[in-house]
């Protein structure tokens, strides 16, 4: 029929937890919510939106829209589980990682890091929207640039495949799991080793709550799950 309404569709998974966040922001940009199907490890989102006719100038350039739009739908990050979030136990092959007693070599002097303290940008970004622009806009301004904020451990996920590797959710503050204000910050893909762990009393595991002061590179942001993601460069203990 002339007058059937016809439906662009898209599907989203997310990190449990942001389930919210990003169905938020899917609506504002016309977008709704056909099925929400939570996971173990995430939630998959499906939404709809009526197409909009247009004039046949445009079509091209809609097309390599639609085309961008796909590229940046993310497969969604398995991170949080209520068994995972016990962290590294001294069982577990992760808690063998030999932790670093001292910071790597190539840890930035103090002036080359970007800290609340020296940018007026980073601290307003420590309290920001986690979906919010600033997130992207700092992200692309200070992409291979280093951070050092004091945080903690939201949710921890080992890999299927080698559970000596973990994603890491990290959030400002020490609010743990309960964080809500501010980057949901991710490590991706690293082992305990790899956060090269410093400080006075360098603990052999790390679990979901443990508090750090973290000094990380900037890699990228990913809008459609609203991660920032970093690299580890040091994790002091606090």
């Amino acid at each position: 029929m002339a007058d059937e309404i016809r439906y662009e569709y898209k599907v989203v998974q997310t990190v449990r937890g942001t389930d919210g966040l990003v169905i938020s922001k899917m609506r504002k940009d016309g977008w709704e919510l056909v099925e929400q199907l939570p996971g173990r490890l995430r939630t998959t989102l499906n939404f709809r939106r009526p197409k909009r006719p247009l004039p046949w100038r445009l079509i091209g350039a809609g097309a390599a829209a639609l085309v961008v739009l796909a590229a940046i739908i993310g497969t969604g990050v398995a991170l949080g589980d209520d068994d995972e979030e016990k962290g590294a136990s001294a069982k577990s092959p992760a808690a063998s990682e030999e932790p670093s007693a001292t910071p790597p070599a190539n840890e930035p002097t103090t002036a080359e890091v970007i800290t609340a303290q020296n940018s007026p940008e980073f601290a307003t970004l420590l309290k920001a929207d986690p979906c919010g622009e600033a997130n992207v806009n700092f992200a692309t301004k200070h992409e291979g640039q280093t951070v050092a904020f004091d945080g903690s451990i939201r949710h921890m996920a080992a890999h299927a495949d080698d559970q000596t590797r973990y994603d890491f959710l990290l959030g400002p503050g020490d609010k743990g799991r309960q964080t809500t204000d501010g980057p949901n910050f991710k490590y991706e893909d690293v082992n305990t080793g790899n956060l090269h762990l410093t400080g006075k009393e360098v603990p052999a595991t790390v679990a979901v709550g443990d508090k750090f002061r973290f000094i990380a590179e900037v890699i990228e942001f990913n809008t459609a799950q609203c991660l920032f993601r970093l690299a580890p460069v040091s994790t002091e203990t606090r």
